[in-house]
């Protein structure tokens, strides 16, 4: 597997790449005050997107609990009502002006992009005291190159969702390895069932995911330049897989977000699925109160080649944006917040902290009792810690295109790969980096 230290380069690119292109030169010698220097309390001001819906334990709670601990380090918190694009444009805008918030919540595909444009400090010193506290793979998630932006908070390892009864019934076992799924594919799709859905509109971060669960790693650094290498060895497994079952039919390509994977799912068709350990909130909701509802389980992701290893499919941390003036405070309010584990967890949250979760009463009933935030723990583990995401990686979502087309019999799964490749290159291009080819 590769390491961090194969892109400390990046960190350089990077950073001129923000200076150049973006010219935000300035934002970089904000003054970082210190809690020594400040008249009263200090305020650290926290965007985040987190619903806060019924039954969950709200943001300001949680933050509350820390103002009244902390008297000398204030936090004001703010829920972002919107996309997490225009969270991030936002952001920008307000970094230019002089006005961010100290702390903001970021997708991890997002994280790379943001640094780029300089809006994010690198506060690696800091990160490095709370290192231990999270799984590597949700750690490198905050890590560009040398730089460490901010903690993770929450993850999305690939996990695979199964119907233990319609398993039971077919006489399949739960499969371990691409051969036992593509196996059970085929015994399942003769009794008109199928263990695993192709999902065109998730190809971007779930066929990428896929590929690091085989062990690639898709940006790395040659010298001062990105290296881009999105068609290595586990991308061709993973096509070769997808392909396989394509062309026999042994499964059902549909959308993920489409109607048909709900259908497909409650008529008792789909009685398995590779999806993210975050759909496990919600996966099974229209079940509840039917002869399925407590059938299902979840699994570790099948060996893709690499052994106990799986991939990234969403998450999201909490980065420090670029002029925060008390960056020392704000980390240790960063990480005690992504520690909050039981609290994060009603939120909806894999939490990326490591930590023991109580199983919530909607998922034990809808999984059959079944400890599932433990199983999501083990995955969150198991997560490819080399697997890191470059900037422009959000303009891959032209691989869902490619998906779409390779669901319709017009193009090959191989091909998703391959426009990962060139749009993956053309973004760095667009960006102002250096790219070796």
């Amino acid at each position: 597997m590769a390491s961090t230290s194969r892109i400390t380069r990046t960190t350089a690119i990077v950073a001129v790449g923000a200076l150049s292109a973006f010219g935000l030169a300035a934002c970089a010698t904000a003054d970082k005050g210190d809690a020594g220097a400040a008249d009263g309390p200090i305020t650290i001001e926290y965007m985040h997107r987190l619903p806060d819906g019924e039954g969950m334990t709200p943001v300001a709670e949680i933050v509350e609990r820390w103002n009244a601990e902390n008297p000398n380090i204030q936090v004001k918190a703010t829920k972002f009502d919107g996309k997490a694009s225009d969270m991030a444009l936002k952001l920008e805008t307000d970094v230019k002006a002089g006005n961010a918030p100290c702390l903001a919540q970021l997708g991890y595909a997002e994280v790379p992009q943001v640094f780029v444009k300089g809006l994010l400090e690198d506060v690696s010193a800091e990160a490095s005291k709370y290192e231990s506290d999270f799984s590597a793979g949700a750690f490198s998630g905050m890590r560009v190159g040398d730089a460490v932006v901010g903690l993770p908070q929450d993850v999305g390892p690939l996990v695979y969702f199964y119907n233990e009864t319609a398993f039971a019934e077919l006489g399949l076992d739960v499969p371990t390895t691409l051969a036992d799924l593509t196996a059970d594919s085929a015994t399942a799709a003769a009794a008109g069932k199928y263990v695993a859905a192709f999902t065109p509109d998730e190809a971007h971060n779930w066929l990428s995911g896929q590929a690091a669960a085989a062990g690639d790693t898709w940006f790395t650094a040659e010298g001062d330049k990105w290296a881009v290498d999105t068609q290595g060895a586990g991308a061709e497994t993973v096509a070769t897989f997808w392909q396989g079952l394509l062309d026999t039919k042994t499964t059902i390509a549909t959308e993920r977000w489409g109607e048909g994977f709900t259908a497909a799912l409650n008529d008792g068709s789909l009685i398995g699925h590779i999806g993210a350990a975050w759909e496990a909130g919600f996966l099974l909701d229209s079940l509840d109160g039917t002869p399925a509802e407590g059938q299902w389980r979840v699994a570790q992701l099948p060996d893709f080649g690499a052994g106990a290893l799986t991939g990234p499919d969403g998450g999201s941390g909490v980065a420090v944006m670029k002029g925060c003036k008390n960056p020392v405070e704000a980390m240790a309010f960063n990480a005690w917040f992504n520690t909050q584990v039981e609290d994060l967890a009603t939120q909806g949250l894999v939490v990326a902290a490591k930590g023991d979760v109580k199983t919530p009463e909607k998922m034990l009933r809808q999984f059959g009792g079944q400890d599932v935030l433990a199983e999501l723990g083990t995955a969150t583990q198991n997560l490819n810690p080399d697997f890191v995401y470059a900037p422009g990686f959000s303009t891959l979502t032209k691989m869902n295109e490619t998906a779409a087309a390779a669901a319709a019999g017009t193009a090959t799964v191989a091909d998703i790969f391959a426009t990962a490749q060139t749009t993956a290159v053309a973004a760095l291009k667009d960006l102002g980096l250096p790219v070796a080819e």
